[in-house]
């Protein structure tokens, strides 16, 4: 079968395609997915370009596909299965790059109807990450449902991203009033088309006096993306008892607080990496999403928010390009 495959990490053109992998067979509570589409996140590149595997490694942790065999202890009416993939290759050596996957049966989640496999391939880490932050405020939920989040003010730094995008759609499916900042009018369509309610431009002007205007008695969680860059910007208008949940350090390795006000606020600031949350957490993000799904609550696509880019899978070197150029939309690859 075909697979893009990397033994050494490094720039890009470490990948290179194979036909000669053998089609994998399921072990015992795994299923095997005839992969459709991979999505590509910030961390497939940066896993290759900075961790060298211990030995062939297929990149992507995010796809979509259909369930063509079933191992002992998996039910085999899974076969036919339309599924969407979730941390394929996180301490594992088979990513979703390849044509035939096999994993752990509860890695591969049913896709309700009417969601395309496009969508199932970009919902993974990005959608499982928003969902985390999502639920990190004071008194939060642990599992995101219509009304989970209804009276709660929650801002999204980055509304256009990947992240951004999910947690704007989640954040509304759950009844929250949702606020976005953006670099500019293009990406400020993009938040809007998501489902933000209100939009500021940081590069317009006074993005706090801009916020305080839309919420004058401040938010109360902010889904960040630049904790560093971002700092002062949220301590002004975090509401008292309010929650960052960041989950990127592209702004810098450190931010500086100041420890007595966020003492006298009862300010928090909580880092978010998928991989390392409880697992009960990550299935709790399992079970939201694939109702949000259902619901129709999740999308994809230009009129979504989050325009789609499609490489081939013999062009997957370009599709991590991409990510690492801050391609604006997801990124994905198509078997």
């Amino acid at each position: 079968m075909k697979a893009i495959v990397y033994t050494a990490n490094g720039p890009s053109d470490v990948l290179g395609l194979t036909e000669q992998r053998p089609v994998p067979e399921p072990g015992p509570g795994e299923v095997r997915v005839a992969v459709r589409v991979s999505g590509v996140n910030p961390t497939d590149w940066k896993s290759r370009a900075g961790s060298a595997p211990a030995g062939e490694q297929v990149p992507n942790q995010d796809g979509s596909g259909v369930v063509d065999a079933v191992g002992p202890g998996v039910a085999a009416e899974r076969v036919g299965e339309r599924v969407w993939i979730w941390e394929a290759a996180w301490q594992r050596a088979d990513g979703t790059a390849q044509e035939y996957l096999v994993l752990p049966g509860e890695q591969a989640v049913p896709l309700p109807e009417g969601a395309s496999f496009e969508l199932g391939a970009s919902i993974g880490i990005p959608a499982m990450t928003a969902h985390r932050a999502l639920t990190l405020g004071a008194g939060g939920p642990d599992r995101l449902a219509p009304g989970a989040l209804a009276g709660r003010t929650v801002l999204v730094a980055g509304g256009a991203g990947a992240v951004g995008n999910a947690a704007i759609q989640l954040a509304r499916w759950a009844g929250a009033t949702v606020l976005s900042t953006v670099s500019g009018p293009a990406k400020g369509a993009l938040a809007t088309a998501a489902g933000a309610q209100h939009v500021v431009d940081y590069r317009a002007g006074d993005a706090a006096e801009a916020v305080r205007g839309f919420a004058p008695d401040g938010v109360d969680l902010i889904v960040e993306v630049a904790p560093g860059t971002n700092a002062a910007l949220d301590l002004a208008v975090l509401r008292p008892g309010g929650t960052v949940a960041f989950y990127a350090d592209g702004s810098g390795p450190e931010v500086t607080l100041p420890v007595r006000e966020l003492m006298v606020r009862n300010l928090r600031w909580q880092g978010v990496l998928i991989y390392t949350i409880p697992r009960e957490a990550k299935l709790d993000a399992v079970a939201a999403i694939t109702a949000a799904l259902g619901a129709g609550a999740l999308r994809v696509g230009e009129e979504a928010g989050l325009p789609l880019h499609h490489y081939p899978l013999e062009q997957t070197a370009a599709a991590h390009d991409a990510v690492q150029s801050g391609a604006v939309g997801k990124v994905l690859i198509t078997l």
